[in-house]
């Protein structure tokens, strides 16, 4: 068949300016998640330090709590947020869909209540003040502790402080008793402070979750969210195998000394990848379960006002080997 060179010239024009848009096509912008200091979410904050996480697909935002990363969740200036799953029911009945696409950690036991040592029973908490972080794991966590110190609400003075200024206020005696987690925790039981309840109390009902914006959910930002989950999870392997080396770099961003650090996760179970596909898998998903049985909790508190739609809640996709 013949080509008339003027049609020839036409049709290599045409090749060069389709190479030309597809190849100089823009990049998506990096998603970016908040993330507070706590052990499970260490192993991408690890990452990103040994130059693991690539910036130009995942930026690292720090927040001082989950009340501050609800905060950014909600006014979408993060694509996704390190959060418990009851935090994530609570988000999504709000009408802010989210997903979650790994799981950081299971408490079992690193969730506590700690009190002053003169109050020797969760039922000497009456009458006392209880510092909280509002609307965020503790509101749960206070429902708890009062359903097995057979108190109620008004028994007790609920004082609203986030998790990051709560040893203040145990040092300034403004509180009797905090519900909380490290590294808070440490600091104020060597102040004195005695655990009086914990997560293990709880089994199986308090998930650290990376939660992500359905709307960055799609083909364009699929790469960056893979490389997300690979990056915590490599995280994670590098603390399981060097624990010394990450506590002394972790030492300054928890601000405790590097022999305290890995005491920090006790109390924690981090699931590597072959766990998460077990945790995450849709028709038998130990999460979604967890999810039910919270939302019912929840839903007697008066925390959430209906039951949740648990439709896209787990999105395994993004997990290595998934896609």
């Amino acid at each position: 068949m013949r080509i008339s060179l003027p049609r020839l010239v036409t049709l290599m024009v045409g090749i060069v300016c389709t190479s030309f848009f597809v190849g100089c096509a823009p990049k998506p912008e990096p998603i970016t998640i908040s993330t507070h200091i706590w052990p499970g979410y260490e192993p991408i904050s690890l990452a990103r330090e040994m130059g693991w996480l690539d910036e130009k697909q995942v930026k690292l935002v720090q927040a001082t709590s989950a009340t501050e990363s609800i905060k950014l969740l909600e006014e979408g200036k993060v694509d996704a947020a390190g959060l418990t799953l009851d935090e994530v029911l609570r988000i999504r009945e709000k009408g802010i869909p989210v997903s979650v696409i790994v799981v950081c950690d299971i408490s079992a036991g690193a969730d506590m209540l700690v009190a002053r040592p003169d109050i020797k029973t969760l039922s000497d908490l009456k009458g006392r003040s209880i510092a909280v972080e509002d609307g965020a794991l503790g509101a749960l966590i206070f429902y708890q502790v009062l359903q097995a110190a057979g108190l109620k609400p008004e028994d007790v003075k609920l004082v609203s402080i986030t998790i990051d200024k709560q040893a203040e206020a145990w040092r300034s005696g403004k509180i009797d008793a905090a519900i909380t987690y490290e590294p808070a925790a440490s600091e104020m039981m060597s102040l004195n402070g005695r655990k009086l309840f914990d997560s293990r109390q709880i089994p199986n009902f308090i998930f650290d979750v990376i939660a992500v914006r359905t709307d960055v959910l799609d083909e364009a930002h699929g790469d960056a969210l893979r490389h997300l989950v690979s990056a915590h999870l490599k995280g994670l392997r590098y603390i399981n195998i060097n624990p010394v080396d990450v506590a002394y770099r972790m030492a300054p961003h928890f601000k405790l000394s590097h022999d305290q650090v890995m005491a920090t996760f006790q109390g924690l179970v981090l699931p590597d990848l072959d766990n998460n596909i077990r945790l995450l898998d849709p028709a038998t998903s130990t999460v979604l379960k967890s999810a039910e049985l919270i939302a019912g909790v929840m839903l007697k508190a008066g925390i959430l006002h209906q039951k949740p739609d648990m439709n896209g809640l787990v999105r395994p996709e993004y997990l290595p080997g998934k896609n």
